[in-house]
């Protein structure tokens, strides 16, 4: 006896739907709980100081460190001679980095009136520090030491180590997170235009996969 199809394209269908609504909900949880303060916040200077102080980085010295970042963070994530300060320090650089969205946003290292450039001197800065605590350390001095005279020729091949910004004089503490303020990112049209354009291709994305939802064939009896 053939069997009807009927049931078999509404649990597709059913697929199709549940399958972008569990997108669209993603998505909405990850718009939630996207690190952002509305409140202003009060810089690396304010705040509870029960953490660990980092000292401030000028604009130059960011400018140049922000493509080491990954190589400093991998080295000091090996590194098995650490102490509880240092792994703090690395550990707030990390989150730090996330709540700058990873760096990706536009004139987040090079523009001082990106809503995004404080958040960058924060982790960074952690970054710094966590590097030139490893020249001390037995295991990562050489590698640490390479690192650092890569990253001071670079200052210097480019006349960038006195080149300062508002943030430049600005310390940070691991007990004060840098947050990006939502009505800094709505003033700032790179930022915003750069979130819009991605939240358009998270529903452009979700609308294709809603039209070619892939599904399994089914077996026939």
């Amino acid at each position: 006896m053939t069997r009807s199809t009927h049931p078999a394209h509404g649990s597709v269908r059913g697929k199709r739907l549940m399958g972008g609504g569990a997108l669209l909900w993603l998505i909405c949880l990850m718009a939630l709980g996207w690190p952002i303060s509305a409140a202003a916040h009060g810089g690396g200077s304010s705040g509870s100081h029960a953490g660990i102080p980092i000292p401030s980085l000028t604009h130059g010295e960011m400018a140049v460190i922000d493509p080491y970042y990954g190589r400093i963070v991998t080295l000091a994530a090996a590194a098995t001679d650490t102490d509880e300060a240092f792994r703090r320090v690395l550990n707030f650089a990390q989150i730090q980095r996330s709540y700058c969205l990873w760096g990706v946003m536009p004139g987040g290292i090079s523009d001082e009136e990106s809503p995004f450039n404080e958040c960058s001197h924060a982790y960074l800065a952690s970054a710094k520090a966590v590097l030139l605590r490893m020249r001390t350390m037995k295991d990562e001095m050489v590698a640490a030491g390479d690192l650092v005279s890569e990253i001071d020729a670079a200052l210097v091949r480019n006349n960038l180590s006195l080149t300062l910004c508002r943030f430049s004089g600005e310390s940070f503490n691991t007990a004060d997170l840098i947050r990006p303020r939502l009505s800094d990112i709505i003033l700032h049209a790179k930022s915003l235009m750069t979130i819009l354009l991605a939240l358009l291709a998270a529903v452009a994305g979700i609308g294709w996969i809603a039209r070619n939802p892939r599904t399994k064939p089914s077996l026939m009896d």
